[in-house]
């Protein structure tokens, strides 16, 4: 890293610090480039962070099963020892090309000049669907996601929506609520059947053609939330939280005006991970060739993939692949 004229240089920029972004960083600094990685968001994880930190994940090597909180958290005690420099908060603007690199520019103006550039920006900005009952509401008694389940111990909780993730919040909030009631507008559920049928199993309440209508308070704090269902007449439910599970709407923001060959949010690579456009990287989620596959366990390799190409590019003279890292001293 080195800083002149209002720029700061690494060798490597990341672009997204969800798991392949954090796991491109380690790698980077394996291969002894100085990296910094961008995100829009306030902690690094992307999705997983932002939405199910406590859900366990069964598809990462070498786990049988890993929370997603404790999966973000090892991933950087394993890019530590390298110091990444971490931009959260930050939005990547522009993405220039300059002789021997790239710049990037950020929300705010400041420039990152960069021998690379990698991609690992997930399925980009997302922002969730919002709940008309609960304009006003949210971060009074109104989350869409649920960073910690202890916050919500002893709670009455109602879980709108009828996807995977309402009723993955539901089986999460089951062992530490007072009580859990699912609402959800259509009597047919986008969620896979086996969790529908776990959720039933454990006498969760599940209120179907139904949609919430009020928020009720008392004393400021939510209190009840009424419902509607199709032929009956309102009801209320205890509710000190309601978690509004109703998915999300996606996209790369301004990425996708730096010139590169997007379809349906995802960017075209090579076997390299390359993009079109020199210099220019992609990995994990955003990145689309044929038969892919999109799992956390792709974009791990991928990342390494990608950045051990790029360090043959900014280092023509090194070798493609490294070594094992059991070999490193």
């Amino acid at each position: 890293m080195s800083e002149s004229a209002g720029e700061t240089s690494y060798d490597l920029v990341i672009i997204g610090a969800g798991p392949t972004g954090l796991f491109a960083a380690y790698y980077a600094g394996f291969r002894g480039l100085s990296m910094a990685v961008v995100d829009s968001l306030p902690e690094a994880g992307g999705q997983v962070t932002a939405m199910y930190p406590e859900k366990m994940i069964y598809d990462v090597g070498g786990f049988a099963e890993v929370r997603g909180r404790d999966l973000v958290q090892g991933l950087l005690d394993q890019a530590a020892p390298f110091k990444p420099a971490y931009l959260l908060g930050r939005k990547a603007e522009k993405l220039e090309s300059v002789e021997g690199g790239v710049t990037i520019t950020l929300d705010g103006g400041q420039v990152l000049r960069a021998g690379a550039v990698l991609i690992t920006a997930g399925i980009g900005e997302f922002t969730p669907r919002p709940l008309p009952a609960g304009d006003g509401w949210l971060g009074r008694g109104m989350v869409h996601f649920v960073p910690s389940l202890k916050a919500h111990e002893g709670q009455h909780v109602v879980v709108v929506g009828g996807g995977d993730s309402a009723f993955d919040w539901v089986l999460a909030l089951h062992p530490v609520a007072a009580s859990v009631t699912l609402v959800h507008r259509r009597a047919k559920f986008r969620a896979a059947e086996s969790i529908v049928r776990q959720a039933r199993e454990l006498g969760v309440r599940i209120v179907t053609d139904a949609e919430v209508t009020r928020f009720l308070d008392r004393d400021g704090a939510l209190a009840e939330v009424e419902i509607q269902r199709k032929g009956a007449e309102p009801e209320t439910l205890r509710a000190d939280t309601v978690v509004a599970a109703l998915g999300f709407t996606a996209d790369l923001g301004p990425i996708e005006s730096w010139g590169l060959q997007i379809d349906h949010r995802a960017i075209a690579v090579d076997s390299t991970m390359a993009t079109p456009r020199e210099r220019v990287y992609a990995a994990g989620d955003v990145a689309a060739y044929p038969g892919k596959v999109k799992l956390i366990a792709t974009g791990f390799g991928e990342a390494a993939t990608a950045v051990n190409n790029i360090a043959v590019v900014l280092n023509p003279e090194a070798h493609l692949f490294p070594g094992h890292s059991s070999n490193a001293e």
